[in-house]
């Protein structure tokens, strides 16, 4: 039994004539009938009873047109996704993010994504910067949305966004109320910290940002994550500095201000293998870049 016998035997089974689906089939009669006569002999079984006038499906007939035409169409199908699949349309792309790139970031991207490109499959990993990049060299993610931080890896990168770095303050705080708030107002305050094993990136560059300066705040907690250091400073255990994204999280009683230097920016970079099989990873990388990328081109690990 072969697909193209399928084919023969259902274009009759419709027709219920062999001249009609002769002609359907872009085919003469004789070789036709031969087509069936092989799948009866395949099957071992009469599929069709066939006189000088009529041609009518036995028992058997009946069951295996069923089957036929489901095998036909996961056939065709099968057909279609092999072609989408090496275009980039269609297939599985797993994205790796971190906690501050799912507040606003993630969500936008991902929403016109799944409408651009919906044959892909995006399946979301968060995970720290670190632990993206190493991810990535193992082959658990295809695509990352990371901080720069140095990789052994053979990686390339693509920024996508850059947003300032702010002051948050508990709202009752007297920095609050200030307008323009200057680095002597940071000396001996309360300053929750990035820690340096989740946070790196952050950490080391709020640390510069404090270095030579002859100005030092007061190091009371070291957290991983953004939303975790907001919600200290809700609390008002002290203030902290993280990216502007944060105020998306939108807690309570916390305010905002702008730093005394306006160029210290955060990053966040699209990562991925220089040696990429997967068609749809590329397809939405496209897009990403396209869709996010700043002027900046893809290039070799960034400055951190």
């Amino acid at each position: 039994m072969d697909l193209f016998q399928l084919r023969c035997f259902v274009a009759v089974c419709e027709e219920l004539h062999f001249g009609k689906a002769a002609v359907r089939l872009h085919m003469t009669q004789p070789p036709l009938s031969r087509q069936i006569q092989l799948l009866e002999a395949s099957v071992g079984a009469l599929l069709l009873e066939r006189t000088s006038r009529s041609v009518a499906l036995t028992a058997a007939g009946a069951v295996l047109h069923q089957d036929a035409l489901k095998l036909l169409k996961l056939a065709d199908a099968a057909v279609v996704n092999a072609r989408l699949t090496a275009r980039g349309d269609a297939g599985r792309v797993t994205v790796g993010y971190t906690a501050v790139s799912g507040y606003v970031l993630i969500p936008g991207l991902l929403l016109r994504a799944q409408q651009a490109l919906p044959g892909i499959e995006i399946v979301l990993e968060e995970m720290v910067s670190s632990q993206q990049l190493h991810a990535l060299a193992d082959k658990a993610l295809d695509l990352a949305f990371v901080r720069p931080l140095s990789s052994d890896a053979d990686l390339l990168y693509h920024c996508v966004l850059r947003e300032p770095m702010q002051l948050a303050l508990p709202a009752a705080h007297p920095l609050a109320g200030k307008r323009r708030i200057t680095l002597a107002d940071l000396a001996g305050q309360p300053l929750i910290m990035y820690s340096r094993k989740e946070g790196q990136y952050f950490h080391d560059k709020i640390k510069s940002l404090f270095a030579a300066t002859g100005v030092q705040p007061r190091y009371v907690h070291h957290m991983g994550q953004t939303h975790a250091i907001v919600a200290l400073v809700q609390a008002g255990i002290g203030i902290a500095i993280v990216p502007a994204s944060a105020r998306h999280l939108h807690f309570e009683q916390v305010e905002f201000r702008d730093l005394w230097r306006r160029d210290i920016v955060a990053e966040t970079y699209l990562a991925w293998r220089r040696a990429e099989r997967n068609p749809a990873q590329q397809r939405l990388r496209e897009f990403i870049l396209e869709t996010m990328g700043t002027d900046s081109a893809a290039g070799a690990e960034p400055a951190s």
